[in-house]
């Protein structure tokens, strides 16, 4: 198995592992989320349907300063708010939405690197 294949198996393996945690997050974490009715409204913008999970999860994974930043910009509309759902989650739940978040998103940056690459023909023929 040359260079190319073995890194196409890793990503894919990433992929599914990230869809099969999409589901998990979603069903663990966010479900509880939306029945509460104070962080119903705390999930952020749902522009497609599951956007939310990806809001919550993205939550969970990025540093409080940049999130406390993202809030306080006029775009806060469309993230969620950390404050509510740090309080009403586990440690658990944040660890699956980081977890899940950071192989959803370095899976599909690894994918997009390795069709870039091999455009440019560093893998050869």
């Amino acid at each position: 198995m040359d260079i190319e294949k073995a890194f196409f198996v890793l990503i894919l393996l990433g992929c599914i592992l990230s869809a099969i945690l999409y589901v998990a997050f979603g069903q663990i974490t966010v479900r509880k989320l939306r029945k509460n009715p104070k962080t119903k409204d705390a999930l952020g913008l749902e522009c497609v349907s599951g956007w939310d999970i990806i809001n919550v999860a993205q939550v969970f994974s990025l540093p409080r300063r940049w999130v406390r930043k993202i809030e306080s910009s006029k775009f806060s509309f469309m993230y969620a708010h950390s404050t509510v759902l740090f309080e009403n989650t586990t440690k658990f739940d944040r660890v699956l939405g980081c977890i899940f978040y950071w192989l959803l998103t370095l899976s599909g940056l690894f994918g997009a690197l390795l069709v870039l690459l091999n455009y440019f023909g560093i893998f050869g023929q």
